[in-house]
């Protein structure tokens, strides 16, 4: 059994990554599209509410403690007392509310809000959620929520106990559910500097950052570190008006060798830095297969024996030929990497397994990436 090395490309992705290859390396791209800017950024927020007018399908008081003593707190808040009663509903359920808080949201905006299901709930379909204040980090309530809950998912149930459930009936959705009470106190236009994140840090991709702005806005802008360009607007303009006109500028981003693997679909990414040094790869299959095909053996008559079944086994053992070793030299451009690989033809699945050795035996020049 001989099994070098085996790779495979499907042919769409084998030619999508030709084409790719015969392009540039890096397409150009505006500065916005890559970096990310400092303090323009999303919060994140989290409640804890109930919703009601469920059909059935809500919390077993007896098993949620919490929703018990949600729907009496909130209750005697209301005036009735419910201390001494037994509280039996299925018509009310627990929940978490989360929602993200857009930058520079005003006081009144509207926010879409997410329902989850704390307790053993069945499904939040129909119910409605009661006021509910959405809390940041720091502890403060920034927007409240309130709704309807649409869960997009079916749920049904027959007598016999048999069900059957389309998407997840237990969280939603609310759409525009929250209502800012807090805006963030976030002053851009009066900072004196912004930095800038990379999406992807690289020191080439950071220089040239810096380098197009200055050319532009001489003396504003400086590269940090591969993450990082800070910028200073220049003498007066105001740092808004600075950064709509910056961020539209283009750059070539670079990148490193990297070949990302994902394992659960098969699917293999590579860029087009990607180089190998030389190499000869070969594949082969060995396929042993058993056959067992069932004999009875009938004694003859008045013979005393007995009946039998003799199991019949047939081994086979089949060698795939004609493969030959395919020599990709060092250096070897991505088209030509894909192209001779690709001869080989064998699966893509097994291209992971070529790769990974490929790199094991130091002749991949990139980094792999398994998710």
């Amino acid at each position: 059994m001989h099994k070098l090395l085996r790779f495979c490309l499907s042919p769409l992705l084998a030619a999508s990554l030709v084409l790719g290859a015969g392009q540039p390396a890096s397409a150009r791209s505006r500065i916005k599209d890559i970096v990310d800017f400092e303090g323009v950024r999303e919060n994140m927020l989290v409640g804890y509410g109930l919703v009601v007018g469920l059909n059935g399908t809500g919390d077993t008081l007896d098993n949620s403690a919490f929703t018990r003593q949600s729907l009496s707190a909130m209750l005697e808040r209301l005036g009735v007392n419910t201390r001494d009663a037994k509280l039996n509903t299925k018509n009310v359920a627990a929940v978490m509310v989360t929602a993200r808080l857009p930058a520079f949201a005003a006081t009144g905006s509207p926010v879409d809000v997410t329902v989850s299901a704390l307790g053993d709930a069945k499904s939040l379909l129909g119910g409605s959620l009661l006021v509910t204040p959405l809390l940041g980090a720091d502890g403060e309530a920034y927007a409240v929520a309130q709704g309807t809950v649409q869960t997009g998912s079916v749920s049904a149930a027959g007598a016999s106990g048999s069900t059957v459930t389309r998407g997840v009936p237990t969280a939603g959705r609310i759409a525009s559910g929250a209502v800012v009470e807090r805006e963030v106190g976030f002053q851009l236009a009066t900072m004196g500097q912004v930095r800038l994140t990379l999406k992807n840090p690289d020191f080439t991709t950071s220089r040239r950052i810096a380098d197009v702005i200055n050319s532009r806005y001489a003396g504003t802008a400086s590269a940090d570190n591969p993450t990082i360009v800070t910028l200073h607007p220049p003498a007066g303009q105001d740092m808004v008006s600075f950064l709509t006109a910056a961020e539209q500028l283009e750059v070539e981003p670079d990148s490193s060798a990297r070949v990302v693997i994902d394992e659960v679909s098969g699917v293999i990414v590579m860029g087009s830095e990607v180089r190998i040094s030389t190499v000869a790869i070969a594949q082969g299959n060995l396929t042993i297969s058993v056959q067992e095909q069932p004999q009875v053996s009938q004694p003859a008559p008045f013979s005393q024996g007995r009946t039998t079944v003799t199991p019949q086994t047939a081994v086979k053992i089949d060698e795939e030929k004609g493969k030959q070793l395919i020599v990709v030299n060092e250096g070897a451009s991505l088209s030509n990497l894909v192209a001779g690989l690709n001869a080989l033809g064998v699966t893509p699945r097994d291209m992971i397994s070529i790769l990974q050795t490929i790199k094991a035996a130091g002749a991949l020049q990139a980094d792999i990436q398994v998710l």
